[in-house]
This record gives C-alpha cells, structure tokens and sequence, in this order.
C-alpha cells in the first residue's frame, strides 16, 4: 500500500469512528466507582495518551492516532461550551496532517527531520505570538454570554497552537508550552467534573516531562533551550 493510500484509508477510519461514537454516546455510559464518561470522552484519552507517548518516543504514527483524539476532544469541549478549545483541537488536526509530512519527508542529504532547539530569537517571536493570541481570544471569548472561562480558555489554546506548530517541526521547546498548558488544564476539567480529560492531562504532564528529559539528551548543539 502506498504512502497516500494508506493516509486516505486512516482518514477515513478517523471519520468513521468519530461519527460512530458521537451517535452511541448518549447510550453508552462507562462506570468507574463514584465516576463515571462517555464513550467518546474514554476513546479520547485513550487515543490522545497513546499519541503523546508515540510523540516522545518520535513516532510518526503519533500523527494519524492523535488526529482521531482531537476531534473526539473537539466535539468534548464544543458542547462544555469552551469553543476556544474546541476551534484549537480542529486546528490539531489540521497540524497533525502537517505533522506527519514533516516527519515522513527527507532533507537535505536524504535524512529525516532531527529534533532541534529553538534560538532566543525565534522563542521571543513565539512568546509574543502566544501573548497575541491569547489577548486576541480573550477579547473574543468574554464577549460570548455563555462563555465563563474566557481567560483560561484562551490562554491554553493559544500555548497549545504554538506549541502543536513546534512539535509538528520537532523543536524541544513544545514539551515546555504542553506542560504549561495541561497543569491548567487539570484544575479546569476537575472543576467541570470532567474527571477521565482532567486524568488525561496529568497523564500529559508527566509523559511530557519524560519527554522533554528524553528529546532534550537527543538534541545536539549549544542552542539555549
């Protein structure tokens, strides 16, 4: 099977599920002692757990698998009502695609794409680019009436987009905005009694840590991290 045919079959499979499990949500409930999810929201932490672990261990199959846990997770956040999450995850998606290229495709020399550092500079652009999105958010989101957790919300979603864009090219730093991002993310899934996202994102955190211990060995140069 060749390269296309297998992204245009796992793409289908990422459609299928999702459609599928969104219709026997409502019907299937799984029970944990005092807590208790959904189909959907379990086939989100089981697939996005799986995808992060491949990312650490510079999986390309991380990609594809991660791409069926960002939907789940979006269609999660969209009816929570926390839309900045919900758009963020679709971009996710749209990343992994890129992703996955990335990761396939040969430089210069015939070799794969290395894991790297970011340089001072270009983490000073990406600092002021979250600072953007997130104000920019922000704004957008308090003025939403339904909206109450406007400013964390936003402030994850813009970490996440920049640090999904660094791991897509394989820059160490992205473990950093992850493990920012999900320690907030904790405290607000807990708080909405989203228990099995809320055990995720611990999860997250410390796969995560393990990673960035385990890329930043990997990562050859001075470069300041």
């Amino acid at each position: 099977m060749s390269l296309t045919s297998a992204k245009l079959a796992i793409s289908d499979l990422q459609t299928a599920l999702l459609i599928y499990l969104c219709r026997v949500e409502h019907d299937f409930f799984i029970n944990f002692g005092v807590f208790q999810t959904s189909a959907v929201e379990l086939a989100a932490v089981i697939t996005g757990l799986v995808s992060v672990w491949l990312v650490k261990k510079e999986n390309v199959w991380a990609f594809p698998i991660g791409g069926v846990s960002v939907l789940l997770s979006a269609y999660i956040y969209f009816r929570g009502n926390i839309y900045a999450n919900a758009g963020i995850n679709l971009f996710y998606f749209i990343m992994n695609i890129y992703g996955w290229y990335n990761w396939l495709r040969k430089t210069e020399g015939d070799h794969q794409l290395m894991i790297t550092s970011c340089s001072r500079k270009e983490m000073q652009f990406y600092i002021a680019l979250m600072i953007v999105l997130f104000l920019g958010l922000w704004y957008l989101l308090s003025r939403m009436p339904d909206h109450q957790y406007a400013v964390y919300d936003s402030f994850t979603s813009a970490l996440y987009a920049v640090a999904m864009w660094l791991m897509a090219r394989k820059k160490i730093q992205h473990w950093i905005l992850w493990i920012i991002g999900d320690v907030v993310m904790i405290a607000l899934c807990f708080f909405l009694k989203w228990y099995f996202l809320g055990f995720q994102y611990l999860v997250y955190t410390i796969i995560a840590t393990l990673g960035w211990m385990e890329w930043k060995y990997k990562v050859k140069g001075t470069q300041t991290y």
